[in-house]
């Protein structure tokens, strides 16, 4: 069983910056796939960016240029940096641990936390 904890979430301005923190736990975390999704009140979670194990990353559209995603395997942690925060990215942010184990995959969530973008 792999847990994972977000945290950093919290109320920003409009154009300001917050960092995602993902802690997974796991001997193999560097071989894990994580990824960060978003929901939005009424409306169904989106992915909004990935970084495998090879450090290759991946955004969604709304996200390019101003989320980055990153990792630090010593930690057992993924960063999500987002700059010039809009009204839009205010959404319950998850993180998703995935491994995989003899070609099956199991992934894992966290319990999410908040980001309010608000003037």
């Amino acid at each position: 069983q792999v847990q994972v904890v977000e945290s950093g979430g919290g109320l920003v301005p409009p154009g300001g910056s917050l960092r995602l923190s993902c802690a997974a736990s796991g001997s193999i975390f560097r071989l894990y796939t994580i990824n960060w999704y978003r929901q939005a009140p009424g409306k169904q979670r989106e992915l909004v960016a990935t970084i495998r194990n090879t450090g290759i990353t991946n955004y969604a559209d709304p996200v390019k240029g101003r989320f980055t995603i990153s990792r630090d395997n010593a930690k057992n942690t993924v960063y999500l940096q987002m700059n010039s925060l809009k009204f839009e990215d205010t959404a319950v942010y998850y993180c998703n641990a995935v491994t995989v184990i003899t070609g099956q995959e199991f992934p894992y969530w966290g319990q999410g936390t908040q980001v309010t973008v608000s003037s």
